[in-house]
This record gives C-alpha cells, structure tokens and sequence, in this order.
C-alpha cells in the first residue's frame, strides 16, 4: 500500500486563499489528491480551484466531515494558532511547511499532538508522495517533472531536504525502481514526525521492501535508528547518507544551513555513520550510491 496517505485521504488546507496555499491546492489537485476544501478565517465563502473556503476547521468539518488530513499554509506568526485548531478538531495528520516558526511554539505543538496521538509531518516541510495515489504538499514540484521522479514502487524515500527528497527520487527511478512513500519531514530542529516514526510505519507497509535516508551531520534523530534496529522494530534493508561531513572541521555549535543542522560534539557525521554501519545499516559515500546499494535487496 503506501504510508501516511491512503484513498481515503481527504485534505484541507489552511490558508488555501494565500499565494503558496492555492498553489498547493492545485498541485495537489492535479496530482490526484482529494482536496475537499480550504479555512481561512474572514474568508468563508470563497472558493480556490473549485473548492469551498470556510473561516474555521469546525465550520469545514460540519460539512465535510471526512476530511482527515490538514496541509498549513500561514505566515510563521499564524502558525500556533492553526497547528492547535487542527490538533483541537482531531485532525489525524497535519503537514506543516511553515518555516521560522519559533522552537517555543513548535515544542508546545508538538506536545499538544502527542497528548492527542495526532502525527505532524515538519515544520519546513514539504509534503509527503505516495506515487499512484496522491501527495500532501508540493513535493515533486510540478506535475510533468513529479510524473517523472516518481513511479509507484518498493522503495521508501525519508529525507531532512526537500530538494533531496526530489533528488534521491530521481536516483531510485533511473535504478529501475520506485517508491511506495516519499516523505520530506523538514529541516527544523524538532521533527513532528522522525526517522524513527516513520521507519516503524515502513516496517508494517507490504510494499514497502526497503528504505533510504538521507540525513544530516545535525542532531541526534539519527541515533534513534540504531535503537529501534537493534529492538527489531524495524527489520527490512536501509540504506543511509549522512550529509555535512565537512561540518567536522567547523566550530562546534555552528549552524550552517537548516535550523536542525547544529553539530553536536560526539553526534556528527562520523559517529552517526560508525553506529549506524554497527547496526547493519547500508553507508553510502555519495547520495548517488544510495539506489545502487539497496537495489539488490529490494
């Protein structure tokens, strides 16, 4: 099957009135994906692509009350206030590519989520791609480039980047393979939904035979694979590349590009590959050797 979108996937989008909202109603629409509606405060009426624009999720949720899925799209500022309305109305799964929002707002939101068992994908990210069935967000860019990175397959793709998530794609695809699920969870330092997290619903996905990461010298979320390896939570082929390697000779502390991308001492690149590679997790000197190195074990 696929993980985190389904058939039965039925997305709003809040702030789809906004520039990047209706820009992603339409990739997303054109892409297969069942958008049944949008919330903007003030701006209940309206319509975006042919869908219906209510002021608040419980005035979406009266009308259409399948909608399961929320993809926000607000200025950072507005952020807060419409991750809590979706966690508030029980939204299961929430994308959020809201970048610069501040790491106080995020942590309380992410806190709030997990109290309800609702899943966050991001912030700063830019969606999820279950080739064949439909996307959250706007990765993969647009439609005719989308249709060929993408091909419905084996293969789960996880990654910090965006443009990486495309990226290591386009790799699996020219190896003759495709993907069951692509996801960006975002470059911020808290993850809503990480490495860990996702590799457990990969685990349980049939057509999923083996996943990719491409990951980062920052943070520890790295870590967190090796435990759940050696607990035999997660049990199929992994394939892995660590980018930032010459963070090693930067200062300790530096932040060199996502917010998530701080060098910890005795957590970079290096160790994280040590460790992995200890757990039985395939190490790729080049993010363009990730394909090659699991497709034989796909």
């Amino acid at each position: 099957m696929s993980i985190l979108i389904s058939p039965n996937t039925e997305v709003l989008i809040q702030g789809i009135t906004g520039k990047e909202g209706a820009k992603a109603a339409k990739a997303m629409l054109d892409y297969g994906t069942n958008v049944v509606g949008g919330v903007t405060p003030n701006k209940g009426g309206q319509e975006v692509e042919g869908k219906p624009v209510f002021n608040s999720i419980k005035e979406a949720l009266a009308q259409l009350p399948g909608a399961n899925t929320s993809a926000i799209y607000v200025p950072p500022f507005a952020a807060k206030a419409a991750i809590l309305e979706a966690i508030d109305n029980n939204i299961p799964l929430i994308n959020v590519i809201v970048e610069r929002i501040p790491i106080k707002d995020t942590a309380y939101c992410l806190a709030a989520a997990k109290e309800r068992g609702i899943q966050i994908i991001g912030p700063s990210s830019l969606g999820v791609m279950c080739p064949g069935i439909g996307r959250i967000g706007v990765i993969g860019g647009p439609l005719e480039l989308t249709k060929q990175i993408f091909q419905p397959g084996s293969i789960g793709i996880i990654s910090r980047s965006g443009g990486m998530t495309n990226e290591v794609s386009w790799q699996v695809r020219k190896a003759g393979l495709g993907q069951s699920t692509a996801v960006h969870v975002g470059g911020d330092l808290l993850m809503g939904t990480t490495y860990a997290d996702l590799l457990r619903l990969f685990q349980k996905d049939d057509q999923t035979k083996a996943v990719i990461i491409f990951g980062e010298h920052g943070g520890s979320y790295e870590f967190e694979i090796v435990d759940i390896i050696k607990n035999k939570e997660f049990t199929k082929p992994l394939a892995i590349y660590i980018g930032g390697k010459f963070a090693s000779a930067l200062p300790e502390g530096m932040n060199i590009g996502h917010a998530g991308a701080i060098v910890e001492r005795g957590r970079g690149a290096a160790e994280k590959e040590e460790a992995l590679q200890a757990a039985g997790v395939l190490i790729a000197g080049h993010y363009e050797q990730l394909a090659e190195l699991i497709k034989p074990l796909a």
